[in-house]
């Protein structure tokens, strides 16, 4: 899929490498979307990628004495789902990042290179746009920051440069009198795309409205303001006249086309329906609702940090597979999946779909829970991976393994791996977990045997053999 693999260490290294290969080379941090666009022949021409995920510092959210957040470009959606700092003063981010994927894509998968998909579909678009949202570019020639409704120029194209590296996404926190949510429709409740989204930040004092912010994803070409209805609403008391007016208003300032995942004329009337709940949500003050107090990431007992790994292919990957050091002098332009089924003949990790769907090709990278169908081989450098080979202790079966053979969890037995090594991290992070947070970590996670309640069952028994 490509023929150059450089780890990169520096941000400076990044942009003279990309000044130097221009259009032929992509950065890589999450890659959920570029490996699949890669594998499709979407990318045509491109033949380097350099790994951005090694640079130190880069995954950090902060706030800085102005009251402007910072989001680091390898900051991922769980990153955000985790963050204090983005529930208490950017809950719309919050919210869109907790509604992206599966906690294995939310591991992988950064904000930045949600924005830079240009997806109008993509989740975080909107509520960064309502929440005045900018980024900074930089490359050798110097850096530029600009508002990212500018950032645009329609579907899935963006203003960036073929030397510039997204470095920063910054917002003004949410202050007191400041509230918002993100709202979703999609075809199911998770691992789906957006039909229509919806976010809000409405600006409330005294009960009335002084300004609002309502921007409308998966409704045109690119994410949009519903100009209509934020002017209508300033001024305004948010009781149930108001807001049906404001919804009608926002529905009339869409543009949807149809598609494979619903009508024009669909769009158009869910647009009234996410806009109403979501106003409604802020009137009540509810605009948590739904959401867990402590979601669960996939990440175990520590968040994954990284040091800092220089790479360039073809030197052989060195990595450590379930505790024994691994060298791998070939490999180098595959997935991580085929890497480990390939050259390392562990077997054990299925290929399923191969689009980070199904889950069943599961496994441990530095800590958390990812895809690794989704992940560049050349990653496995210097990290530390376990496999489902690893779960056990020698002879004696992971707890998880245990009650999966007791309570007769195993039907065809493909899904099989994935399942146990989403399961045995979940109780890595809690380990005791209620029925609503087991059926959150297996989101990413697809069965076609069975109704999933055994598969349920045996992660509740696996926290009794635990105790």
């Amino acid at each position: 899929m490509w023929h150059e693999y450089i780890t990169a260490t520096t941000t400076d290294e990044v942009v003279n490498l990309l000044a130097e290969k221009g259009e032929r080379a992509r950065i890589v941090a999450g890659a959920t979307d570029l490996i699949l666009e890669l594998e499709r022949g979407a990318r045509k021409g491109v033949d380097t990628l350099i790994d951005v995920t090694r640079i130190p510092a880069l995954d950090l959210i902060t706030l800085d004495e102005d009251d402007i957040i910072h989001l680091g470009p390898m900051v991922t959606h769980n990153h955000c789902v985790a963050s204090k700092l983005i529930r208490e003063r950017a809950f719309p981010l919050m919210r869109a990042c907790w509604e992206v994927g599966a906690p294995q894509i939310r591991n992988r998968g950064t904000v930045a290179g949600n924005l830079i998909t240009a997806s109008p579909a993509n989740d975080t678009i909107s509520p960064l746009m309502a929440l005045g949202a900018s980024v900074t570019l930089l490359s050798a020639r110097g850096e530029r920051t600009l508002p990212l409704q500018n950032f645009y120029t329609g579907v899935r194209r963006n203003v960036m440069q073929p030397d510039e590296m997204l470095v920063d996404i910054s917002f003004p926190a949410l202050q007191t009198s400041l509230h918002g949510t993100f709202i979703k429709l999609a075809l199911r409740r998770a691992q789906a795309i957006s039909v229509v989204n919806v976010a809000l930040v409405v600006d409330l004092e005294a009960g009335s409205v002084k300004s609002a912010s309502i921007t409308l994803g998966a409704v045109a070409p690119t994410i949009i303001h519903a100009q209509n209805a934020e002017a209508y609403l300033v001024g305004k008391t948010l009781d149930e006249t108001v807001m049906a007016e404001a919804a009608r208003l926002a529905m009339q300032d869409s543009r949807p086309i149809d598609d494979l995942r619903g009508s024009a004329n669909y769009r158009r009337e869910m647009v009234r329906v996410c806009t109403l709940r979501g106003l409604r949500q802020i009137s009540k003050g509810q605009e948590q609702a739904g959401v867990p107090n402590k979601p669960i990431l996939l990440w175990g007992r520590d968040d994954g940090q990284v040091s800092p790994v220089a790479h360039k292919s073809p030197d052989p990957i060195v990595t450590t597979v379930n505790g024994r050091q691994m060298s791998f002098a070939s490999g180098h332009d595959k997935t991580l999946l085929r890497l480990l089924r390939e050259e390392g003949l562990l077997i054990g990790t299925k290929e399923g779909c191969a689009e980070g769907e199904c889950g069943a090709c599961t496994v441990f990278l530095d800590g958390k829970a990812v895809m690794a169908c989704l992940v560049p081989a050349p990653r496995a450098h210097g990290a530390a991976i376990v496999t489902v080979e690893g779960l056990a202790d020698g002879d004696k079966l992971h707890p998880i393994q245990e009650a999966f053979i007791q309570d007769n969890a195993v039907q065809c037995g493909y899904c099989t791996p994935g399942f146990l090594m989403s399961g045995a991290k979940l109780l890595e992070e809690n380990p005791h977990p209620q029925r609503n947070e087991i059926e959150q970590a297996f989101t990413g996670n697809l069965c076609r045997c069975t109704g999933y309640y055994k598969i349920v069952q045996a992660v509740e028994d696996a926290s009794r053999i635990r105790s």
